[in-house]
Formats: structure tokens, sequence, C-alpha cells
């Protein structure tokens, strides 16, 4: 979840992976995959920057896995 801020002031947070689109006219609006949009105070380039950091948090946090593993070739005899 990310942090932003209603046109009012109050400060809530949003499931990142909700978020379809940002659009800059003129205020800031996220368009959500369950169809709401959320107007706020934050530029285009702040939410995407803040959408980016949680990824890279949400994604570091384990290894990928080897996608090959269990599957090495042996060297013949």
């Amino acid at each position: 979840m990310i942090q932003l801020t209603r046109l009012n002031g109050t400060s809530f947070r949003v499931n990142a992976e909700l978020i379809e689109t940002v659009e800059a006219c003129p205020d800031t609006v996220l368009s959500l995959a369950t169809g709401n949009r959320i107007v706020v105070r934050e530029k285009v380039d702040e939410v995407v920057a803040r959408v980016i950091e949680y990824r890279k948090k949400v994604n570091s946090e384990k290894p990928a896995p080897n996608p090959i593993a269990g599957f090495e070739r042996r060297q013949a005899s």
C-alpha cells in the first residue's frame, strides 16, 4: 500500500496493485481496478515513484525462483 493525500488534506493508503491509470487533469486522478476514481494532491510523477518504490520493496523480499532448478544438465561419463 502507498500513502497519498486527498484534496481536503486527509491522508490515506491505497493498494498500489489496484491502480490502473494515473491522470493529470489538472488534479491527479487515480482510476482503480474496482471502478473507483480518487483525486489526490500528489503529482503524477510522485504517485508513480511511490508505486515503483512499493513494488521494489515487495518484490525484493523474496528471492526470485530459479525456473530451471532441478533440470540442470548432467555431464556424460
